[in-house]
């Protein structure tokens, strides 16, 4: 009968069963466990106070009747009801929910394309190249306050550049309110359908700011395919577009795929470019805004925290599927 021996670690960390199982360290591993709690515990108590207890006391917050005047009788052990949620679950929520996604769909992928083109444009080498692609970064590194102002000031209905441009050379019969007005009657093909003027000015705007940061990571990428690829296909006398869609568009694939989820949260939780340029109005209330219409206009405590815990579960999924499918693989990028 033959018995198994069990592996005893070597070294000054060695540690040795106790008379109940219990691992016992040695000296000099129980210093090495006291720095390590020692040098992480001013994060652990920052991630404490910033993170956690905010997150605890919305949670507390969302299920009780909470308003501005009566804000220092809640309490951890106040009445709770579900009373808050049935506004959450509101056809005005869902309409809010619904132009969130519209405006962070058309919103990313406007600018991954936006970002795809530059970077494939800036790709071969001429002269002013590297200025061009720094004046790239120019929508993404401006302050926000200074880019809406300038965009609002283009966009306005009696002095703006656009509405002046657009009688002038377009044939514009009257001025467009592109940040005010809600819908516009349009013909097309002798088809009449209604755009959301102000949602696209917004969506237009988001995807001008953000397009610089996929281009930098899609420049990235282009850069480290291998020319020998390009260049035997090229021999064997594939057209630029059949080089594009059988070589380099593979290539960039799990780069767009990283960038469509990241700008998508990002997007679904923007709030302050949109409240800059409309505050909200002429259809552009995302749930963000909401939130911070119900926390300052109306003085609902309880509804703001109730809409922003629903919106934080919806923001986790998405980065929990952004860990699930592409986590790994940018680690190891």
């Amino acid at each position: 009968m033959s018995s198994v021996k069990k592996d005893v670690p070597a070294g000054p960390a060695a540690s040795a069963a106790g008379p109940r199982g219990r691992r016992k360290l040695s000296p000099m591993a129980r210093e090495e466990q006291r720095a390590g709690l020692t040098l992480l515990s001013p994060t652990l108590i920052l991630v404490l106070v910033m993170v956690v207890l905010p997150i605890l006391w919305t949670l507390v917050l969302a299920f009780q009747r909470v308003r501005i005047l009566n804000i220092r009788t809640a309490g951890i052990f106040g009445p709770y009801t579900v009373a808050n949620f049935e506004s959450v679950f509101s056809s005005s929520f869902f309409t809010s929910l619904g132009t969130t996604l519209a405006y962070s769909i058309f919103g990313t992928a406007g600018a991954i394309i936006l970002g795809l083109i530059a970077a494939l444009a800036l790709r071969k080498p001429f002269k002013g190249r590297t200025l061009i692609r720094a004046s790239m970064l120019i929508p993404y590194v401006s302050p926000i306050v200074a880019v809406t102002f300038t965009w609002t000031t283009m966009l306005d209905p009696q002095f703006g550049l656009i509405n002046y441009w657009g009688k002038r050379l377009l044939g514009w019969e009257e001025s467009i309110p592109f940040l005010s007005e809600r819908a516009r009657e349009v013909s097309f093909l002798g088809l009449n359908f209604e755009i959301p003027t102000a949602l696209i000015a917004v969506i237009v705007f988001e995807m001008w700011r953000s397009f610089p940061f996929a281009f930098l990571f899609l420049t990235a990428r282009i850069n480290a395919i291998p020319d020998s690829l390009e260049e035997a296909a090229r021999v064997d006398g594939a057209t630029p577009i059949q080089r594009f869609v059988h070589i380099i568009l593979p290539q960039l694939l799990p780069t767009i795929a990283m960038l469509s989820v990241l700008r998508f949260i990002w997007t679904f939780n923007s709030f302050d470019d949109i409240y800059l340029l409309t505050g909200g109005g002429g259809g552009t209330e995302v749930v963000a805004v909401t939130v911070f219409n119900f926390l300052t206009a109306r003085g609902d405590i309880g509804a703001a925290s109730a809409q922003a815990l629903v919106l934080a579960v919806i923001l986790g999924l998405m980065v929990g599927i952004y860990i699930k499918f592409f986590g790994k693989k940018e680690e190891v990028s």
